[in-house]
């Protein structure tokens, strides 16, 4: 029969006591020293992981294990320290064998395997077919619940980067912002005379204003970021700059403005201050195929050149240039009432269409349901995608946004991770946690009805959700900087880069410069910063290490702001000696499990090699040219928007810590809709 997870309740019988495991030779007096040896190693391992100390953790629960071979909880907890330090397979080695140790039927034994499963899925996991991607209904943001009206008839909704979503309710004369739990967070109304049945909104692409369509008003509010009333677009009328019903909504990346002006069955371009551009709609002929003008339009998107409209009379989507010249069909089948248009970042196409959410790819006009909701005779008016990788569809009919999440995420739940247990102020304990999908995505807007902390199966007293990091502006920041030959004749590039880069990040933190030379070292950033970008010329080396300067620049960050961000200034080219001592992988492996996003800043006009773009791509950065024509500062000031699901919880401690030497359990759940994580460690509270 397994032994539940061991509290260690005395210095020298703890390993004996609590896991019932046979007692040993080596004694002494009575004293089972390998157990009062393996004690003290395991407790030194847990205090090193919770300072971020891994590789010093690492040696602890091996000397641990080297007095009680086979303990799983040791095994445990060097799975996570190999984990944390970027060598994932490694710890599903130690994993399995604990869960062996535990029986895998037993809870500590389903826990660990549920880890197993999403970590070796994660490192084994070939790129998903997009035909095989399906959508599911994991909930929704009810308009009306229990006798209680939220909003009314919604017709369209916003994602912020903090998991929340405006909801533009045109039934109710309103915008909405609901949190990821469906409850309404805040809401406005408009200038003095309100908003007069709002229909749709759209942001800015430096995301300072919003626009809000009036379908009766005949105008388009402009809005804050906060969505506070500043101004109006158009009036209500027939002629150029008016509009008549105008519904859907989008803006270019040049910040103009697409009306889809459905009274007058054409589409309006406004500049962006406001001011009329040109209208278009009517027929025209192009080499020969023939417009034939609008119909019903509805949704409206726009990129790089060209403008998508939907008719929805007419079951087809439409493709005009940026002046309003006729270029096409984009899709004239498998749609059945197509309204809204959004575009995704990866550039395709997001249509609602009747009850249907659809992926369509403006190159290939391939055509593909994502999901569903309710029955044909329901009505999805507006789609978009949050934060989290959901659908929210505006479902006009029945009053709600339905959620619809991906099939392998609902079955896979969410992917917990205590990062660490801080209890320094014992009884108060502070408890770090990471909430990601199964392919490492980050949760957001999550609050404290979403946590529930308990300490052996009771609720944790004074639990309190004290830290979000999706609602800081806060990020700490490393440069790594190659010193190669080629970097050695770009030194001006080089602390322009690091200028520029230091900069940048509003509310951020340098934390460290690293020199990549042949023996990586910080270089000191309390004095000139332009010496320490430039260095000595002996620093440049033909064998610069780059996977020592990576550790070192990204160990630097472990300890701060929950946002981190690693930046290399490179030529593109590594070394023949960049992978020496740490492989690709486990670099990778290594930022990503301690949530830091590695960008490149590329100097003396070259391309990243592969090995760059890679990690950029595991941990959601980027390649930068330092002197591309829109610069580099706009990317890297998004660093403070970063989507980051780190968490932080207070609670007050009822377990009695015998005299500190105590092993004190922690457990934590983590619900989201229909989808739930859960993780369990422990904590040494301080020596009395």
């Amino acid at each position: 029969m397994m032994i539940p997870r061991p509290r260690f309740f005395g210095l020298l019988l703890v390993l004996l006591a609590v896991c019932g495991l046979p007692v040993l030779r080596a004694q002494q007096n009575g004293v089972d020293l390998e157990a009062l040896y393996a004690e003290e190693q395991f407790r030194i391992g847990v205090q090193a992981y919770n300072r971020y100390a891994f590789n010093e953790a690492i040696l602890s629960f091996e000397r641990a294990l080297s007095f009680r071979p086979g303990e799983p909880l040791i095994l445990e907890w060097l799975g996570r320290s190999y984990y944390r330090s970027g060598m994932e397979e490694t710890a599903l080695r130690q994993w399995r064998a604990a869960a062996q140790g535990y029986g895998w039927n037993s809870t500590e034994g389903m826990l660990l395997g549920s880890r197993i499963e999403t970590v070796g899925n994660r490192r084994g996991l070939l790129p998903v077919n997009d035909d095989e991607v399906r959508y599911v209904e994991a909930g929704r943001y009810p308009g009306e619940y229990d006798g209680n009206v939220y909003y009314r008839q919604p017709t369209a909704v916003l994602p912020l980067d903090d998991g929340s979503v405006w909801v533009v309710a045109y039934g109710s004369n309103e915008i909405v912002r609901l949190g990821v739990n469906g409850l309404v967070m805040e809401r406005k109304r408009g200038p003095l005379n309100g908003f007069d049945r709002p229909y749709d909104l759209a942001r800015s692409p430096g995301g300072d204003r919003l626009y809000l369509s009036e379908y009766r008003g005949g105008r388009i509010s402009v809005l804050s970021a906060a969505g506070d009333w500043l101004s109006y677009i158009g009036s209500k009328g027939l002629g150029d700059g008016n509009l008549l019903g105008p519904q859907n909504l989008t803006v270019d990346e040049d910040g103009y403005l697409y009306v889809v002006d459905y009274g007058n069955r054409r589409v309006v371009k406004f500049d962006p201050e406001g001011n009329f551009i040109l209208s278009f709609g009517g027929a025209q002929r192009n080499q020969g195929e023939l417009f034939p003008g609008f119909r019903s339009p509805t949704g409206v998107a726009a990129r790089e050149g060209l403008v998508y409209t939907a008719d929805g009379a007419a079951k087809r989507i439409y493709i005009h240039d940026s002046n309003g010249a006729y270029r096409g069909v984009l899709a004239a089948t498998d749609l059945t009432g197509p309204e809204s248009l959004r575009f995704l970042d990866d550039g395709r196409l997001l249509a609602a269409d009747t009850n249907r959410v659809l992926l369509i790819d403006p190159h290939s006009a391939q055509v593909r349901v994502l999901g569903t909701a309710g029955n044909s005779r329901l009505r999805i008016t507006g789609a978009a995608m949050d934060a989290n990788g959901n659908l929210l569809a505006a479902n006009f009919n029945a009053g709600e946004i339905a959620v619809l999440t991906r099939l392998d995420d609902m079955a896979s739940g969410l992917f917990v991770q205590v990062e660490r247990v801080n209890a320094e102020s014992f009884p108060q304990v502070t408890v770090d946690i990471l909430v990601q999908d199964r392919l490492r995505r980050p949760i957001m807007g999550l609050d404290a009805r979403n946590f529930l902390l308990t300490e052996e199966g009771r609720a944790a007293a004074e639990q309190r959700l004290t830290a979000a990091a999706y609602r800081s502006p806060r990020t700490d920041l490393s440069i790594l900087v190659e010193r190669s030959p080629r970097t050695l004749s770009l030194r001006d590039d080089l602390e322009a880069a690091v200028r520029d880069i230091s900069a940048a990040v509003p509310g951020g933190r340098l934390r460290s410069l690293v020199s990549a030379g042949l023996l990586p070292r910080e270089e000191r950033i309390d004095g000139s910063l332009v010496a320490a970008a430039r260095a000595a010329a002996g620093d440049y080396d033909a064998l610069w290490r780059f996977d020592l300067g990576l550790r070192l620049a990204a160990t630097d960050l472990l300890g701060g702001e929950k946002r981190r961000a690693l930046v290399f200034v490179s030529s593109g080219r590594l070394s023949p000696a960049a992978f020496d001592q740490y492989g690709l992988s486990e670099l990778a492996a290594y930022l990503a499990n301690n949530g830091i996003v590695f960008h490149a800043v590329l100097v003396g006009g070259g391309d990243a090699s592969e090995e760059i773009r890679y990690l950029c791509r595991e941990t959601g950065g980027e390649v930068l040219p330092l002197y591309r024509p829109q610069g580099i500062r706009g990317t890297l000031e998004k660093l403070a928007n970063f989507p980051c699901g780190s968490y932080t919880i207070t609670y007050r401690s009822q377990l009695p810590t015998n005299f500190g030497t105590a092993y004190l359990p922690v457990e934590l759940e983590v619900y989201l809709m229909e989808r739930s994580g859960r993780d369990a460690t422990g904590y040494f509270p301080p020596l009395e």
